[in-house]
């Protein structure tokens, strides 16, 4: 009967535990990595060995130190070499980036999206990004998989987007479709994308360090991205975050998902621009123009984002209640909403969050900024090489 793991099983542990940190931390000593890992210095140089064998980590003498004796090797991760798309499908954009091992943004494209483009019709051309990237990668470079950041309901099965309402996806493959044009020897992993770039700040970004951590996230629409325990909290099927889909308000506006008065009917673009008397208008120029004529004195645009701000506020500290994080991150249009309206949000979240809930929590705008969607996309698509480093070829 077996009754542990054997040692190549334990080998590949390691492997991955160093090749993680390294990835995560970036450049790191071989002292640090013995102490931090808590293996003996000659396990270490075994496993430093195999891993730049693979090419995924070089070796070298600090470029500074002011130590006497000999200094530690240094493992830094091969970013130039072992590299993986992302990608970001957006309400009014799409991007595409190659990332390093590391999570360096080497070579990024920006597209317009059109608001109707179906997953077949954006496939292709985000296929298109990566091939004029391509041109540009060094000798022996290795992709390791691609990952997607989605506005919508990802199944996490098989990356099916159930339902984008601000993109108009329902059971869109994306995954499938995207995969087909990579090739087979690009795996494609998807995910929501307040998901991912949660996962991003957690892993490398303001919530470093954080255990309970909300990723606000908006566009059209808004969703959350949640850390709990150190963990993603995805659900069951991958769903969990549709935090724009509490309803608020009985009988309030008509959401884009079919129902009444959704918490992103009130923060959301739709809300925002309704508000401000400005229907007609969309996209996130539009609101950074609202909060730009608040600015300047618009008593209907002032107006406008307060209200937004209050029932910013309403619904983080629901969420506060709920999840008691360390952090909260604004990101996308949110991050516009809270630096217009952080007066009238922290003073709902006041008034109706716990007090022991709000003692420890903190409001942040990302690190990664826009491109945490990119990493944390990226991101997806490492975790398969760091699970088992020798098992990506």
């Amino acid at each position: 009967m077996r009754v542990g793991p054997s040692q190549d099983e334990i080998r590949r542990q390691n492997l991955g535990a160093l090749l993680r940190h390294v990835h995560l931390h970036g450049a790191t000593t071989r002292a640090e990595l013995t102490t931090t890992l808590g293996l003996n210095r000659s396990t270490i140089g075994a496993l430093t060995a195999d891993l730049a064998a693979a090419g995924l980590v070089s070796e070298g003498a600090p470029r500074e130190t002011g130590r006497a004796g000999r200094p530690s090797l240094v493992v830094r991760p091969e970013s130039d070499r072992v590299f993986a798309y992302a990608y970001s499908i957006e309400v009014d954009r799409l991007r595409a980036a190659r990332v390093g091992l590391g999570g360096a943004v080497l070579d990024r494209r920006e597209l317009d999206r059109p608001r109707g483009l179906t997953a077949t019709e954006a496939a292709p051309l985000l296929a298109g990004a990566v091939k004029e990237m391509r041109q540009a990668l060094p000798e022996g470079a290795v992709c390791v998989g691609a990952g997607v950041a989605v506005c919508g309901m990802v199944r996490r099965d098989d990356g099916l987007v159930r339902l984008g309402p601000t993109t108009g996806w329902v059971d869109e493959p994306i995954g499938a479709a995207l995969g087909a044009e990579l090739g087979v020897d690009v795996p494609v992993t998807v995910g929501n994308v307040a998901d991912v770039a949660a996962f991003a700040e957690h892993a490398r970004g303001a919530a470093a360090g954080c255990d309970n951590v909300i990723y606000l996230y908006g566009d059209v629409g808004v969703g959350a991205g949640i850390i709990a325990g150190g963990r993603r909290l995805t659900g069951h099927g991958g769903y969990s975050g549709e935090v724009g889909h509490m309803v608020v308000v009985r009988d309030g506006a008509r959401c884009e998902c079919g129902n009444r008065g959704c918490w992103e009917t009130e923060i959301g673009e739709h809300g925002l621009l309704r508000a401000a008397g400005r229907s007609d208008a969309r996209g996130r120029d539009a609101m950074l123009a609202v909060f730009d004529a608040a600015d300047r004195g618009d008593a209907r645009a002032q107006s406008a984002v307060r209200q937004a701000g209050d029932w910013l506020g309403f619904g983080v500290a629901n969420l506060v209640n709920i999840f008691n994080p360390e952090m909260v991150i604004f990101g996308g249009t949110m991050r516009d909403l809270y630096l217009a309206a952080a007066a009238q949000m922290r003073s709902r979240l006041n008034s109706n969050g716990l007090p022991a809930c709000l003692e420890h929590v903190r409001l942040r705008t990302p690190k990664l900024g826009e491109d945490a969607p990119l990493v944390g996309a990226a991101e997806l698509a490492f975790d398969r090489l760091l699970a088992d480093p020798l098992d990506v070829g």
